[in-house]
């Protein structure tokens, strides 16, 4: 009688630990629009997106040319450090938004592949897959839990992230502000290869070059951080000094 009632137990304890550990759906909010966008749940029937359109896992997001679309992924939030970009001698600090942001720039296709939420009592274990069929997107990305995962696939490869402010386009080409992306893909010669990319760095899959950002596409990922903020503050900017002042010493009366 009383081993049953501990293998009882047991059980119990496992189904509900179980429980509260079942992913969740999040859902991604469409928060600013311009110009024209649609989505579609994949039956290729498509629906006109607006300001507060919510989307999930399964839809498909396409911006018409010159248009945008940013999309908050999830509803949590939580606070985070702002990202710093270092432009020559200039260093701009802004605050982020709280939650992970991402903007479909103009002619893009992004499949929204998985958003899932865990909760395991001590943490919450994030799921963000997204597939990035064409064009081009920016996001900024909040420092994830060490079992989360943040991941965009592209035509040829996936790029990994975690707590980074970056753009990556669907030829393989990434920038980074902050933070770090890992990206793997298939060399033309069908040898797969990877690659970390720093803050401050674009690496091009297409010619396996790393080079500085430069500063104008530093200065366009700072204002599009700074335009997706949904509590924000301008951001602060100063030159640093770097003169060396000499300074003799006095005597005494």
């Amino acid at each position: 009688m009383f081993s049953w009632l501990v293998a009882g137990s047991l059980a119990l304890l496992m189904v509900s630990s179980v429980a509260a550990q079942t992913a969740k759906e999040r859902m991604a909010k469409v928060v600013r629009l311009k110009g024209s966008a649609r989505y579609s749940t994949g039956n290729n029937v498509w629906q006109p997106i607006k300001t507060g359109t919510l989307l999930k896992s399964g839809f498909i997001i396409q911006t018409a040319a010159d248009s945008y679309v940013d999309v908050l992924l999830g509803e949590s939030e939580s606070a985070v450090t702002p990202p710093r970009a270092v432009v020559g001698d200039q260093v701009s600090y802004q605050s982020k938004a709280a939650q992970d942001m991402i903007r479909l720039r103009d002619d893009t296709v992004l499949a929204l592949d998985k958003l899932t939420v865990t909760d395991t009592g001590a943490d919450q274990i994030t799921e963000t897959q997204l597939d990035l069929r064409s064009g081009k997107i920016f996001g900024s990305v909040n420092k994830l839990s060490p079992a989360s995962h943040y991941e965009i696939k592209l035509p040829n490869g996936v790029a990994g992230i975690r707590g980074t402010v970056y753009m990556i386009s669907a030829d393989g080409v990434v920038q980074v502000l902050s933070g770090s992306v890992v990206i793997s893909w298939v060399a033309l010669d069908g040898t797969p290869a990877t690659q970390t990319v720093g803050f401050g760095n674009q690496f091009d899959t297409r010619t396996g070059m790393m080079t500085p950002i430069t500063e104008i596409q530093s200065q366009e990922m700072v204002r599009i951080s700074q335009g997706q903020m949904v509590e924000y503050r301008k951001a602060t900017s100063f030159v640093q000094d770097t003169t060396i002042y000499f300074v003799s010493p006095t005597k005494s009366p």
